[in-house]
C-alpha cells in the first residue's frame, strides 16, 4: 500500500537516498553538494519557502516531490525505479502543483533535460506541462486551469 505525507526534517536522509538512486549518476552526492544541495540547505529551504511530500510503500520511502513557493518552481520529483508506473510520481507532482497554486501562482515552472528522449519530458507533458524555453536546460510551465475558468 502506498501512503503519502508532507516531508519533515527527519526525512532528509531518505530524500538524498532516493534522489541519488534515481539520478543515473554515480557522482550524485558530490554533484548535489557542488550545487549547494546538502542536508542543511534542504532543511533551511523547508523552513523558509519549500514544502514537499514523500511516498511510502509499506513504511519504506520510495519517492518525493518538493516545490518553492517563492518562485513557483517544482523543484524536484523522484521515484525509485522499481516503483515507477504505479502513479506515485503523478500523485507527488499533483500535491506540489496544488500547493504552489494555493500560494497564488497562476503559472508554475520546472527545469529538466533538453533531450527530447528523456523520460521525464514525456511524463511532464502527459501531466499538462509545456515547453517554455530551452537553453542549457529545458524550462517547462503549467498554468492553473481552475483559476482561468
Amino acid at each position: 500500500m502506498i501512503t503519502y505525507r508532507q516531508i519533515i526534517e527527519e526525512d532528509i536522509p531518505d530524500l538524498f537516498s532516493i534522489r541519488i538512486a534515481t539520478w543515473d549518476n554515480e557522482n550524485g552526492a558530490e554533484e548535489l553538494e557542488a550545487l549547494g544541495i546538502n542536508p542543511k540547505s534542504v532543511s533551511d529551504r523547508l523552513r523558509l519557502d519549500h514544502a514537499g511530500w514523500i511516498a511510502f510503500s509499506d513504511n519504506v520511502p520510495v519517492g518525493f516531490s518538493m516545490a518553492n513557493r517563492s518562485t513557483g518552481e517544482l523543484w524536484v520529483i523522484a521515484v525509485l525505479p522499481e516503483f515507477e508506473g504505479q502513479g506515485i510520481g503523478k500523485t507527488l507532482i499533483h500535491q506540489a502543483e496544488a500547493w504552489l497554486f494555493s500560494h497564488g501562482w497562476e503559472t508554475i515552472w520546472l527545469t529538466t533535460s533538453t533531450d527530447e528522449n528523456y523520460r521525464a519530458v514525456g511524463f511532464y507533458r502527459h501531466l499538462g506541462w509545456s515547453d517554455w524555453k530551452i537553453d542549457i536546460d529545458r524550462f517547462m510551465r503549467k498554468t492553473n486551469l481552475r483559476k482561468s475558468i
